[in-house]
C-alpha cells in the first residue's frame, strides 16, 4: 500500500520537533522533518516559553510536510510537557506569555494551599504527586499575584491544547494532560470542580475533555493555505508526551502490572499501568501520582528529577569554560570511583538551583560524604543515585499494586544512556530492555493511526513497536551485586534522615 502520513508534533523542555510517521501496514517509521531548539525565557523576574516563536516553528515544519508528502499526509497530533498553560480571553486574544514550570513564583505555595484546604483533601479529589510546579499551585500564584489576569480568562488551555488551538480552533483539554494539572478528579473523571471552588478558582475556564484519539476538528483554513496541508484532522493523541511514551512501551503484557516503564529525559517517569487511580492513604503517603493514559488506563508513577541533573551539570561546566557532549561525561562517569557519594534527585534544591554541582556538592556535605570534585565524580554520583531512586519507587509500586515487577522498560532520550540502564538493572536487581528512543513520537503517531481505523487495539499497537525498534537488554552484574545492596542501605538511610524535606 502507499504509504499514510500522521504528522507528530512533540515539544520537550530542550527542543520541538515537527515529525512524519511513514506507515505501510505493517510497521511504522518515523522521519524528522524539521526540529528547533525550546528552553525557558527570562522576562524581568519570571521564566516563560516562547510560545509565538514555537508556533511558527511548527508552522515551518508543517509546511516542510506539505512539501514532503503532500495528499498522502492524513492528519497531525500535539504532545508536550504536562503542567503549564495559556490562558485566553473570550475573543480568543492569548493573555501574557505562558509561564515555564521551573519559575518561582510558586515557592511555598504548597504550604499556603494546605492552610486553605488539607493536603489529604486535594490528594482525595486528584490523585496527584504533591509538586509546586503543579497547575493548581501555577494558578494560586496567579490568582495571589495577577488576579485581573485571571478575571480576564475564558479558557485554559494546556501547552498542547494551546496548541491544536492554534491548530484547529478547538477549545477542549485531552484526557492524558488533564490529569497532570492536579485539578482533575480521577474517581469522577472530570475537573475537581468541587475542590476549585473551595479556592475560589473561576471553573468556567476549564474545558471539555477529550480521550487520546478523539479528532477535534479539521485544520483552520487560513493555516491549511499557508503550509499547504489542506484541511487535515486534528487528532488529540496521549498529549501528555509520557502519556504518548508509555502506549508505545513494546511490552507483550498489556492488561498486567508486573512490567514497570521509565520514561527517561530531562525527568525520570517511572511507574506501572493500572485500570483504576490509586487514592489510598499509602499512596499519597508515598507521594505517588495517577496520570491518564490510553484506554481510559491510569499510569501509576512517581516524578522524579532525571537527567536535569546532568544537563545542568554540562552546563555549569561548559559555563565555567570546559565543552562537554554527554558521551564524553558518561564516559569519565563510567571512569569515577563507584558508589561513593549519593543524592536524592528529587531534593528540592535540584529543581532549578544557580549551579547545578555546588548544589550536589552541598548535599554531600551536609550528609557527611565524600564531596565529588570532579567532572565524572559528579556526573556518576547523579547517575548511580537516579538508579537508587527507580529502586525505592520500584518498591513503592510492588506495595502498592501487589504485584512483583519483572522487568523495566526504559524509553525515550535517555534509553541511550548505557550506563544508566546498566546502573538502574544493578541497583533495582532485575532486567531492563532500553528502547525504543523515539517512544514517545511512536505513541503520538500509532494513536492517530488508530484513530484513523488502522489499528485495533493497545495491545496491537505495542505490537507494531516491537516491529518497528530494537531493544536491549541490561542485566544486573553480579560482580557488583555486594557494592549495590550495601549503597541501598545508604539511600535508604539518605532518604529517611531527609524525608521532611522532599519526598
Amino acid at each position: 500500500m502507499t504509504e499514510q502520513i500522521y504528522l507528530g508534533v512533540d515539544l520537550g523542555a530542550e527542543s520541538g520537533r515537527v515529525i512524519a510517521g511513514c506507515w505501510d501496514g505493517r510497521r511504522m517509521r518515523l522521519e524528522e522533518l524539521h526540529r528547533f531548539p525550546n528552553g525557558p525565557v527570562a522576562i524581568a523576574d519570571s521564566l516563560r516559553w516562547d510560545i509565538l516563536r514555537l508556533w511558527n516553528e511548527i508552522q515551518t515544519g508543517l509546511t516542510l510536510a506539505a512539501r514532503r508528502f503532500g495528499k498522502s499526509v492524513v492528519s497531525v497530533g500535539v504532545d508536550t510537557w504536562g503542567v503549564d498553560f495559556a490562558l485566553l480571553s473570550k475573543s480568543g486574544e492569548l493573555l501574557g506569555q505562558p509561564y515555564n514550570y521551573r519559575d518561582p513564583r510558586t515557592r511555598g505555595m504548597l504550604e499556603k494551599a494546605f492552610k486553605r484546604v488539607p493536603r489529604q483533601e486535594i490528594f482525595a479529589a486528584t490523585g496527584l504527586q504533591f509538586m509546586e510546579l503543579n497547575t493548581l499551585y501555577q494558578l494560586l500564584a496567579l490568582q495571589r499575584n495577577s488576579p485581573e489576569v485571571l478575571a480576564a480568562a475564558e479558557t485554559l488551555l494546556t501547552m498542547p491544547d494551546y496548541l491544536n488551538w492554534c491548530l484547529s480552533g478547538a477549545r477542549v483539554s485531552e484526557f492524558s494532560i488533564a490529569t497532570t494539572t492536579q485539578c482533575f478528579n480521577p474517581a469522577k473523571r472530570t475537573w475537581a470542580f468541587d475542590m476549585l471552588e473551595k479556592f475560589e478558582l473561576p471553573t468556567k475556564i476549564f474545558p471539555e475533555i477529550v480521550s487520546p484519539g478523539t479528532k477535534i476538528g479539521s485544520m483552520r483554513q487560513s493555516l491549511a493555505d499557508r503550509t499547504g496541508l489542506g484541511s487535515i484532522n486534528v487528532i488529540a493523541p496521549a498529549e501528555h508526551d509520557t502519556g504518548s511514551a508509555v502506549a508505545a512501551v513494546p511490552t507483550s503484557h498489556t492488561g498486567r502490572s508486573n512490567w514497570a516503564y521509565l520514561s527517561s529525559g530531562t525527568w525520570s517517569l517511572l511507574g506501572v499501568e493500572v485500570k483504576e487511580a490509586l487514592l489510598s492513604p499509602r499512596t499519597l503517603e508515598l507521594n505517588m501520582t495517577n496520570e491518564g493514559g490510553v484506554d481510559s488506563t491510569y499510569r501509576l508513577l512517581k516524578n522524579i528529577m532525571g537527567m536535569w541533573l546532568v544537563q545542568q551539570c554540562k552546563r555549569a561546566f561548559e559555563a565555567h569554560g570546559r565543552t562537554w557532549d554527554y558521551a564524553e561525561l558518561v564516559r569519565v562517569a563510567a571512569e569515577a570511583p563507584a558508589l561513593r557519594s549519593l543524592v536524592d534527585p528529587n531534593d528540592d534544591r535540584f529543581l532549578n538551583p544557580p549551579d547545578m554541582p555546588a548544589a550536589i556538592q552541598e548535599y554531600c556535605r551536609e550528609t557527611g560524604q565524600p564531596v565529588p570534585e570532579t567532572e565524572g565524580a559528579l556526573v556518576r554520583c547523579a547517575l548511580e543515585s537516579l538508579a537508587l531512586k527507580y529502586h525505592t519507587v520500584i518498591g513503592s509500586l510492588e506495595e502498592l499494586t501487589g504485584e512483583t515487577i519483572e522487568v523495566i522498560h526504559v524509553v525515550g532520550g535517555g534509553s541511550q544512556n548505557n550506563l544508566l540502564n546498566q546502573f538502574a538493572a544493578d541497583a533495582c536487581n532485575r532486567p531492563v530492555l532500553a528502547g525504543p528512543v523515539e517512544a514517545t513520537g511512536l505513541g503520538n503517531v500509532l494513536v492517530q493511526a488508530r484513530a484513523a481505523g488502522e489499528i485495533k487495539n493497545l495491545g496491537d499497537l505495542r505490537g507494531i513497536v516491537r516491529a518497528s525498534s530494537d531493544m536491549r537488554e541490561f542485566v544486573p552484574d553480579a560482580k557488583m551485586s555486594q557494592m549495590w545492596q550495601e549503597a541501598r542501605g545508604r539511600f535508604g538511610e539518605l532518604i529517611a534522615k531527609r524525608k521532611g524535606r522532599s519526598n
